[in-house]
């Protein structure tokens, strides 16, 4: 559009137009990637039939909702304040849970009923990597045991406890996993050398109810209901892992460029695979470009929204400098991750 890239006094410009009209021009193309790419979940979603609902099915041995008496047919409410609905809300409100108490609210025929209870914990070990085909590692969690001991991204292991792995995850996970190991060797080629680190694995406390909920029955009021709910939930776990991107809770080493994208595009299995992931890119893509990053359309609305508050325009040389600083780290960052992308792959 005129005026858009370099300023221009034509009357019907870019530039002349009212701050909130040249907002709403930048962020008509990241919303179209967004509406597109919800639209599409949805459409998904609601063409499934895995929903599963707030009602108790069954309830596990040895659990805590065992030992308060819950059963098939009970409906969890309310889990420390919070509302519950479906699945995805009580596996929300349990990963706020450290252990300490928390007040459960139960609907049983017409009844609520209250109780005070501490969920059970399971301990499991957890290295912090993260697995990908043929054993290589994709990334590292930071603070992790894996990191501590040196184990690196694309390192791909070989053996565990000097047992040959030939590429088997499963036989990774289940190496580690055994109850009585409280150090594991895991031997590993990189770049052609094989190198052996003893690894401590860390034990992560997780907390359980101990229920199975009953799937939804298959109505067209249901499919629209829970695929609405997935959406949202999807929405908002891209808009976590951006989060997490800047709070050092994902390194960029695990960040995907085209190269990445094409690969993992290309392993999709069945046409609903593929769609799915158009949709994800689609959704990424429009959350993305509203990054407050120069260069980015985010970055273009933070630069208005300054020229709203000082109430004349930045100078332009300094508007295209602040750009093309912003052009340059995104190449920069392009660069670096089509690279590990590359190495990912070989």
């Amino acid at each position: 559009m005129e005026g858009e890239e370099e300023r221009s006094e034509n009357e019907g410009s870019f530039s002349k137009a009212s701050i909130p009209k040249r907002i709403a021009i930048v962020i008509a193309g990241a919303t179209v990637n967004i509406i597109f790419g919800l639209l599409i979940y949805f459409i998904l979603m609601s063409t499934s039939n895995t929903y599963v609902t707030n009602q108790i099915d069954t309830v596990i041995d040895g659990y805590v909702a065992q030992e308060i008496g819950l059963s098939h047919g009970d409906k969890i409410i309310e889990l420390n304040g919070k509302k519950i609905k479906n699945k995805y809300d009580l596996n929300n409100a349990m990963k706020h849970i450290n252990g300490e108490k928390v007040k459960l609210i139960i609907e049983r025929d017409g009844n609520t009923l209250e109780y005070n209870i501490k969920p059970t914990e399971i301990k499991n070990k957890s290295t912090g990597v993260y697995l990908g085909e043929e054993c290589k590692i994709l990334a590292i969690e930071k603070g992790s045991s894996a990191e501590k001991q040196g184990l690196k991204s694309n390192d791909k292991i070989v053996k565990v406890n000097n047992i040959e792995v030939n590429g088997d995850t499963n036989k990774v996970i289940e190496a580690i996993g055994q109850e009585n190991l409280d150090t594991v060797n895991i031997t590993v080629d990189r770049k052609g050398k094989q190198i052996t680190i003893e690894l401590v694995p860390d034990y992560i406390s997780s907390y359980y109810l101990g229920v199975n909920l009953k799937q939804a029955e298959s109505k067209f009021i249901n499919y629209l209901i829970y695929g609405g709910i997935e959406t949202k939930e999807f929405a908002f776990s891209i808009i976590d892992n951006i989060k997490s991107l800047f709070t050092g809770g994902v390194s960029v080493d695990q960040m995907m460029g085209p190269v990445g994208i094409s690969e993992v595009v290309a392993k999709t299995s069945g046409i609903r695979e593929f769609i799915y992931m158009l949709a994800l890119i689609s959704l990424s893509l429009g959350v993305t470009n509203l990054l407050p990053i120069p260069a980015l359309d985010g970055g273009k609305i933070l630069i208005l929204l300054i020229e709203a508050i000082r109430r004349k325009p930045l100078n332009e040389k300094t508007e295209i400098n602040i750009q093309l600083i912003g052009f340059s780290i995104l190449i920069a960052l392009s660069l670096y991750i089509t690279y590990n992308d590359i190495l990912r792959i070989f």
